[in-house]
């Protein structure tokens, strides 16, 4: 009986601490006041964006398949599109299609980077029911290769500026716009940039690049739209899993093919994923968006120490962008064989795509990959593009708070929140010279519209373009 009593006791423990944890774990209180209202010329902003998106400034890994005078033709409307910034601020050109544009402010110490890129994906016109680079607009939507991505911000941060300029205004810093041409194919302009900045000693108060947006149903038991402001990126890398035989006739085969033994290695990855790293990126996250969730939920959050394992077989379950939040990710994407259906291959090789959690590192992950598959006949090759995980910039900071609260400025009622960006972006390179980098793409995105970015029918509200070069102008004014 005494032994019940204690269980009981120890229980009621539980709850309770369970229970004021919970209660505990609620959302700061929100600064009241409204922001000064911004005017600009809106049609004027959409014309500006029409015109980048006519320039079929399209990048390919091959690049004689490039079209050099599409990409000399949108940096030679800039100073058309955006005059007053052609004639304030100074701009550096530098190797693969660097830009780099200096606005001179009161203080040269610690300047701000406002990046974007100018190169766009590769189009299947056929799928496309408007033409992808007519910039075509219908029922106050416009359509076009690179209107998000990142066209959009490109033409914020320079149509904000040129307001700005017209108006009189001075920043308090440096403002450096940086400006690359190749990001979709990993290309060295933005490699430059950095390299420039490095080279004469500058240490910018943060960096602001693609990446993040503001979204809605992103996070569960959160009813409001959520600002999510990326503080790191995951890293990259293309395995190679080959086996190799003697090869044969498939009449007489051994009892294991290299295709066989591959794909044992591949369903061993699959079942036995990398370990879920609730910390740093994916933390703050759950810490800040958790405590605005439905009761239930906040019991959950508010008590991973206890309940992180369900969190953990959720999202090894689904999968998707929240499992990927958590853990290093791999996806099997390519295969190759025999060439004929009769004929043991001699060689069979897979390809994953892996993306790094920022606990893990390249030699971490193939580390635990030998582990896992328990096969030395497989054998191993990290593609030569692979990357680290990038720095995890600061949160507790006076950089943070500027862009945050230019984001709730500019999207009232929006949770800002930091987040781990699963793809690769530019500012990744950055990393050398800040630990103060951070990626938003300053846009309010449906779901329909997130699904156009290197889709087809890439599109964007009217409604979104005004509110891109709105934050930038109240970024601008800040700094």
């Amino acid at each position: 009986m005494v032994a019940l009593y204690i269980v009981l006791a120890l229980i009621a423990d539980f709850i309770a601490v369970v229970l004021i944890r919970t209660a505990r774990f609620k959302p700061p209180a929100e600064k009241g006041g409204e922001p000064e209202p911004v005017s600009f010329d809106k049609d004027g902003a959409v014309a500006a964006l029409q015109e980048l998106v006519r320039c079929r400034t399209v990048s390919f890994y091959d690049h004689s398949l490039e079209d050099d005078a599409e990409f000399e033709k949108l940096v030679s409307l800039l100073p058309k599109l955006y005059p007053e910034v052609a004639r304030v601020c100074t701009l550096i050109r530098l190797p693969d299609r660097g830009l780099l544009y200096k606005w001179e402010g009161e203080e040269h110490d610690e300047p701000v980077i406002l990046m974007s890129h100018y190169d766009v994906v590769p189009v299947n016109e056929e799928g496309w029911t408007k033409p992808p680079f007519d910039a075509v607009i219908e029922d106050g939507v416009l359509y076009g290769r690179g209107c998000v991505d990142t066209k959009l911000t490109l033409n914020g941060i320079l149509f904000a500026a040129n307001h700005l300029i017209a108006q009189g205004f001075k920043p308090k810093k440096d403002i450096y716009f940086a400006f690359s041409g190749g990001e979709e194919v990993n290309g060295l302009g933005a490699v430059h940039i950095v390299d420039w900045f490095k080279e004469q000693g500058i240490t910018p108060a943060f960096v602001l690049d693609e990446g993040g947006a503001v979204v809605e149903k992103i996070f569960p038991g959160v009813s409001r739209p959520c600002a999510l402001i990326g503080i790191a990126e995951k890293g990259l890398m293309n395995v190679e899993f080959r086996v190799s035989s003697p090869g044969g006739h498939s009449s007489a085969p051994k009892p294991h093919t290299p295709i066989g033994i591959l794909s044992r290695a591949c369903v061993r990855l699959e079942n036995r994923p990398f370990k879920m790293r609730l910390a740093g990126p994916a933390a703050k996250m759950f810490d800040t968006l958790g405590r605005y969730s439905t009761f239930a939920y906040r019991l959950i959050f508010a008590n991973l120490w206890c309940f992180g394992g369900i969190i953990n077989m959720l999202a090894k379950k689904s999968g998707g962008e929240m499992n990927a939040m958590m853990r290093t990710t791999v996806a099997f994407t390519m295969a190759s064989g025999s060439q004929a259906p009769n004929v043991i291959p001699p060689s069979a090789a897979f390809v994953a795509n892996m993306r790094l959690n920022p606990h893990d590192t390249i030699d971490s992950a193939v580390a635990y990959i030998k582990k896992v598959i328990k096969d030395d006949t497989v054998q191993i090759t990290v593609g030569k593009e692979s990357m680290n995980p990038s720095v995890i910039s600061e949160t507790d900071c006076p950089a943070w708070e500027t862009i945050a609260q230019a984001v709730a400025d500019t999207w009232r009622g929006c949770i800002v929140s930091p987040y781990l960006m699963v793809a690769c972006s530019d500012s990744r390179h950055y990393g050398r010279i800040s630990n103060r980098v951070y990626r938003f793409s300053a846009a309010d995105l449906t779901a329909d519209e997130r699904s156009g970015i290197h889709g087809n029918d890439e599109h964007i509200r009217l409604d979104v373009i005004y509110r891109t070069v709105e934050f930038f102008i109240r970024l601008m004014q800040k700094c």
